[in-house]
């Protein structure tokens, strides 16, 4: 009855000395970082139950397995030297045991939420308004060399929409820190994405723009001009901008582009307009001809200057004219130099998947286990 207490006091010395080795390593990786970790896989942790069976049938059990043969008397063996082969019969049983247990750990995959980055940033929050109508579909030509090669195409010319879309895509992945939304407007204004320095969901959301995503009829700059003050009204930041690109004149609408305007003061948002095209007649699309390739027709689309330019002056902004894709571009891209940037906390989780940290000492484990069995405390029948 001794020996069996004193065994199990030793199998238990064994498991605790084992479980500090094994987590020794991920706990000095990742500190306390364990304690707020969740599971991809929890059900996996339904292994952990294996771990009381295979400690027992590693120790215990092993017993029962073991070569036996009568003999008279056991004085002589009981009184016999006992060596650490002796004491140490459990170990491997005890390491096989653990070893399981770190593998059901691993396999629930633990990941860390614990490990948010913050930086601090300097950046500007920016509303970028951007017509959806149907004179946007008017041609906008430029040399080859000057054209993106996204709507370089052999047959068909690129509209106005397509250069803006490639400009407003290499404007936003030139960004770093600075929080970006997204307005469109046809005869009404929708909010595409407020501000976010999410870039990657910026550039998804405006490839995908298309002409008939709204209804293109009218022009309402003045909706759409309040649709982005409305999502600055609450920003914190010191330089607040509408970016507006548009090639018609405001004749849509439930509020007046002046108004907007006076809204835009109100926050301390400066506006900037981008007139694309001059207002003279332009080329748009009209179906193709018997040999399928596009035919063009002109047509009048008239903007008004004056309004865009009142816009901007009295919001301290500036206003632009673009007539090809090089000044749309520079026309943007001359709006952030003159902007003062603002300093804020940008912070983004980090999610780690944390399993070779305890699958790492498993398989050391288990290799412990073999190699004990193998070399130092060898079994004969």
């Amino acid at each position: 009855m001794k020996q069996t207490i004193a065994r199990i006091a030793l199998i238990a010395v064994f498991l605790v000395i084992t479980c500090v080795a094994a987590l020794a390593w991920p706990y000095a990786m990742r500190g306390s970082e364990w304690w707020s970790v969740s599971f991809r896989s929890p059900w996996a942790l339904l292994l952990l139950l294996l771990v009381p069976v295979v400690l027992w049938r590693g120790t215990f059990g092993e017993d029962a397995r073991v070569p036996r043969l009568r003999v008279g008397t056991l004085q002589p063996i009981a009184s016999g030297p006992r060596g650490l082969r002796a004491w140490g019969r459990d170990l491997p049983g005890v390491i096989r045991a653990v070893a399981v247990g770190m593998i059901a750990l691993s396999l629930a995959r633990p990941i860390s939420l614990s490990r948010p980055d913050s930086t601090d940033e300097l950046g500007i929050d920016i509303v970028l308004v951007l017509d959806l109508s149907g004179s946007m579909r008017s041609v906008m030509d430029a040399p080859p060399d000057q054209l993106p090669a996204e709507v370089r195409s052999a047959n068909v010319r690129p509209t106005r929409l397509d250069i803006a879309k490639v400009v407003i895509r290499d404007f936003i992945s030139r960004r770093k820190s600075d929080r970006i939304g997204v307005v469109v407007f046809g005869k009404s204004a929708y909010v595409l994405s407020p501000p976010t320095l999410d870039y990657h969901l910026l550039d998804t959301l405006v490839s995908k723009m298309t002409l008939d995503l709204i209804d293109g009829s009218a022009t309402a700059i003045g909706d759409a001009t309040g649709v982005a003050v409305a999502r600055l009204r609450r920003s914190d930041a010191r330089s607040k901008a509408i970016v507006l690109l548009t090639d018609g004149d405001s004749n849509a609408g439930m509020i007046a582009p002046e108004y907007a305007a006076h809204l835009a003061t109100a926050v301390g948002c400066k506006i900037y307009t981008i007139q694309i095209g001059n207002g003279d007649e332009a080329e748009i699309q009209d179906g193709v001809d018997l040999f399928g390739n596009p035919r063009y027709v002109r047509a009048p689309f008239p903007v008004n200057p004056e309004l865009l330019q009142k816009m901007a002056a009295e919001t301290g902004g500036k206003s632009y004219v673009a007539t090809d894709a090089q000044g749309l571009s520079r026309s943007m891209h001359d709006v952030l130099d003159s902007l003062e940037k603002t300093k804020f906390e940008a912070t983004a989780a980090s999610f780690e998947d944390l399993f070779p940290l305890l699958l790492l000492p498993a398989v050391v484990l288990v290799a412990l286990d073999a190699l004990l069995r193998a070399a130092w405390l060898r079994r004969f029948p």
